[in-house]
């Protein structure tokens, strides 16, 4: 179903909210639209929208499937503004969002789908999960100047790390339970990245709850959303593999004219397989297994 605007989609899509998951797709260009919709639907969403401007085309049969909103994403935090009118429009539900060339992968999700990931974490008594957004890149960039390409999509396989998140409320104190994570191209090209962006950290999939707010920096109002893991041990942790940050860098006048290859030694396929990532270290099962 298609929605002139936003307002018009909290207003007449309340079917989306009644029970999630919900996933909210973001299209800010064409690229991939159609495959980041397909997989997210694969991943057992009930319901699934697209937010995008006019001009982004998708296959018929494919826009019957979801729910398609109007929304000028290049407003200056549009996706933010239009992450919290949904979170106080369906409270009490699980909310999931990325952009487009974005996938999501937690474990096991050859043969477990979302529900039954947040099943076994709402049983953990948990409210969000940690994402680790992963880069991909084409290994060829004279054969794929936009760097997108399934087929041949790689990803780094270490240069993963992590740092204290510092409380200005607390002396600069680390916070509890929550670091800054970094890695991929926003670490190997971090000249061209701003300060504020090169955290590959994101509370994705979450539990929206009254009064909750999504800040311009990918946390929550509530801290606790923003945890890695509960206190006594280790939760389940997602990855988004994802083009975005290798399509801007290819798209930035910044930067496109200095960026010939993104391929270095670390760089390897990617299998599109959850067993890669966790072996990788880039997403933990906790206790599910």
């Amino acid at each position: 179903m298609r929605y002139a605007s936003l307002s018009a989609f909290l207003e007449q899509g309340k079917a989306a909210f009644a029970k999630g998951p919900l996933a909210l797709i973001f299209a800010e260009d064409p690229v991939e639209v159609d495959t980041t919709l397909r997989h997210h639907l694969a991943a057992g969403f009930p319901h699934v929208a697209l937010l995008a401007p006019e001009g982004i085309e998708v296959p018929p049969a494919l826009e019957a499937l979801v729910h398609r909103v109007m929304l000028d994403v290049h407003r200056e935090n549009a996706v933010f503004d239009a992450i919290n009118a949904v979170i106080a429009a369906a409270p009490e539900i699980w909310l999931y969002y990325c952009y487009n060339a974005e996938y999501l992968f937690h474990p096991f999700c050859e043969t477990r789908n979302v529900r039954e990931l947040i099943a076994f974490h709402v049983e953990e008594r948990r409210t969000a999960m940690l994402s680790y957004v992963i880069d991909l890149y084409a290994d060829d960039l004279g054969q794929h100047p936009n760097a997108v390409s399934l087929e041949r999509a790689h990803l780094d396989r270490s240069g993963y790390y992590a740092l204290a998140r510092p409380d200005p409320a607390n002396h600069n104190y680390p916070k509890e339970r929550q670091l800054d994570f970094f890695g991929g191209l926003r670490w190997r090209f971090e000249e061209h990245v701003p300060v504020i962006r090169r955290k590959i950290d994101r509370i994705a999939l979450f539990k929206t709850a009254p009064g909750l707010v999504l800040r311009g920096d990918y946390t929550f109002s509530d801290e606790e959303y923003n945890t890695y893991a509960c206190a006594w041990h280790h939760n389940i942790t997602t990855a988004i593999a994802s083009f975005r940050t290798a399509k801007a860098l290819r798209s930035n006048a910044g930067s496109m004219f200095d960026i010939h290859d993104f391929s270095w030694h670390n760089s390897v396929p990617f299998q599109w397989h959850s067993q890669q990532l966790m072996d990788l270290g880039l997403m933990e099962p906790g206790q599910w297994f």
